[in-house]
């Protein structure tokens, strides 16, 4: 459906209308995972210039798009409630320092070991989680509500009517969207087609009687759900020591049945905005208006408690170092991965340690600046791939352009139906997922098929990090299983007095126990050998195995002989030193004339 597999070269004309498209689908995805954090959306956009610039002039892979992404957002929620913005920037700018340090140590080839399955299930399971995420547009009447389970209070929203105009409208725009991205490019290829149809729809709703919902109207509501959410939960707190534990639910609940008024909601706003102003930042909006203008943000250091004597300043310190290592895991796991699909999609090969250093630089300037973390965005980086966009310009212009909209144009974003959006993304799953796994079943061995769908359900229902995880967890438990089932022992030559086995495969901690019982040293002859030179002693395991057959062998007045060990096994059998005892041959070596030798 997308015309991405292609070696086609950079140009700068492509690359500018791309960075262009790529912004479009950028700013409403980081207004919409702000939400999901708990912050303004401000630092979310703010946080994708600041990362999405220093990755595309710096980075490791032209034509990849990053910014503040869903998967790191989600792990900040409850951190925020717990203990605030400045300790949020804190780890933001930690997670920059971990991501430096892991390309600055090149440990970026660990991406090796990622298995194929592990890869398919993470883009399948991303896939699926970049179209549940549009999901959430097709509600109204956001509010707040008390989430009895996790003792928090949270948003909820009511579904449209299927057969409502609201909705009827945006399933329209939605399928118009579909078609001119899936049409266009069979006619031309001047024009990206996602900027086309979020063009074409945008004059639609502006210059038609079709009325539906804006970016703006997205902004509006998520900013005034936000004060009130954070009003609701200070009221809350005022009383939560008078009620009796048992009335919490129907307290709290009856709590956020009150919603604040819009006096009450613009008092707070400008008091958060005036303990901005005195921390050194910049007052820029209205929460009632929707705007996202802004201004140029200013250096700000993180103000934290460093009292290491008081308990909840180091609890609070300790938070901020474990979240930065999840935030600093979870986006190098997702940068790496989505560089490595894109490598595969343009026949062309990034640098991983690299892209490593730009984005912890871009995430530690972020922190500094007051924005959010991020890492690469799958999504975008696919809108960015099917406009035409392959080198670093891609990535430069989707930057500059989501400046130059924050400080002069944001009317021209606002403006936007936010249903040609979920068209464009719904198009990028599509183009994402990787149908070709489906056919997969039947093909490959079973347990491939079932690391895909672990990996694909545990990104949807938990997260990235944890999904790989288990993914190469159980690849290599799989591994293990068959290299286990693969060692083979044969006698290849015996007499009265001595008898030669050959071992076949790798001794390891999965194989000891069919080694073991591939001999049997009471009926065997006075001297044993034992021939690897198609074996390969792993780890600890195997030698322990080796050492407790000698012994055997020894108890009997026997003697065991090891021949054609590999260097690598021998000199790992050498290193254990007193902790093994074995009789190893040595076998004999030709020097060959070189020119060393001359």
């Amino acid at each position: 459906m997308f015309d991405l597999i292609s070696k086609r070269s950079a140009n700068l004309k492509n690359d500018v209308l791309a960075g262009l498209t790529a912004v479009l689908t950028l700013i409403p995805e980081a207004v919409a995972f702000t939400f999901v954090a708990g912050i303004d959306p401000m630092m979310g956009l703010y946080g994708s210039f600041f990362v999405g610039f220093i990755t595309a002039v710096f980075g490791g892979r032209p034509g990849m798009i990053s910014g503040a992404a869903g998967s790191m957002a989600v792990v900040t929620t409850a951190f925020i409630i717990m203990f605030g913005l400045e300790y949020l920037l804190a780890a933001v700018v930690l997670t920059g320092v971990l991501q430096v340090v892991f390309g600055a140590f090149k440990m970026g080839k660990f991406i090796r070991l990622l298995p194929h399955p592990v890869m398919l299930g993470f883009v399948n399971g991303l896939a699926i989680v970049i179209g549940m995420a549009q999901f959430g547009q097709f509600k109204e009447n956001v509010r707040v509500v008390y989430d009895k389970q996790h003792d928090m209070f949270t948003y909820a929203g009511d579904w449209m009517q299927l057969t409502s105009p609201a909705m009827l409208t945006m399933m329209g725009l939605i399928a118009l969207t579909m078609a001119i991205v899936y049409f266009l490019p069979r006619y031309t290829k001047a024009i990206p087609a996602p900027l086309a149809a979020i063009a074409v729809c945008t004059a639609l709703v502006t210059f038609t009687p079709l009325e539906s919902k804006l970016v703006s109207d997205v902004v509006h509501t998520q900013r005034t759900s936000m004060i009130e959410k954070e009003i609701i939960t200070e009221n809350f707190a005022a009383i939560k020591n008078q009620v009796p534990h048992g009335q919490y639910s129907e307290v709290a609940q009856n709590i956020a049945l009150e919603r604040p008024t819009d006096a009450q909601i613009t008092a707070k706003w400008q008091e958060n905005e005036a303990q901005k102003v005195a921390e050194g930042l910049k007052d820029t909006i209205d929460p009632l208006d929707g705007s996202l203008k802004g201004a140029l943000p200013s250096l700000h250091f993180p103000q934290i408690s460093w009292d290491l004597t008081n308990s909840e300043s180091l609890d609070a310190l300790i938070t901020v170092l474990m979240l930065a290592l999840i935030l600093s895991s979870v986006g190098l796991i997702e940068t790496l991965m989505t560089l490595s699909l894109i490598d595969e999609i343009t026949q062309t090969r990034g640098q991983g340690n690299r892209e490593s250093v730009a984005q912890g630089s871009g995430n530690i300037l972020s922190g500094l600046f007051g924005g959010m973390c991020g890492c690469a965005m799958i999504g975008q980086s696919m809108v960015c791939l099917n406009s035409g966009g392959r080198g670093r310009a891609a990535g430069i212009a989707t930057a500059l352009f989501m400046l130059v909209f924050i400080l002069l144009f944001p009317s021209l974003i606002e403006m936007i139906p936010v249903a040609s959006l979920i068209g464009v993304m719904f198009m990028v799953v599509i183009a994402t997922f990787e149908w070709s796994s489906l056919r997969l079943f039947g093909r490959v061995p079973k347990s491939e098929i079932f690391i895909i769908i672990v990996v694909s359900t545990v990104t949807v229902l938990l997260d990235l990090a944890v999904a790989v995880g288990i993914g190469i967890v159980i690849s290599a438990l799989v591994y293990a299983w068959n290299s286990a089932e693969e060692i083979r022992i044969k006698c290849s030559n015996e007499s009265q007095s001595e008898k030669t086995y050959q071992v076949t495969g790798n001794l390891f901690f999965g194989s000891i126990t069919s080694f073991k019982e591939g001999f049997n040293p009471h009926s065997d002859p006075q001297k044993v050998c034992i021939d690897f030179a198609n074996a390969r002693v792993c780890d600890q395991s195997g030698i322990e195995a080796i050492h407790g057959l000698s012994e055997r062998y020894k108890a009997l007045d026997k003697t065991l002989y090891l021949r054609h060990l590999s260097p690598e096994s021998a000199k790992l059998l050498q290193k254990a030193g007193d902790l093994v005892e074995v009789n190893i041959v040595e076998d004999p070596k030709y020097p060959v004339a070189n020119d060393a030798m001359a």
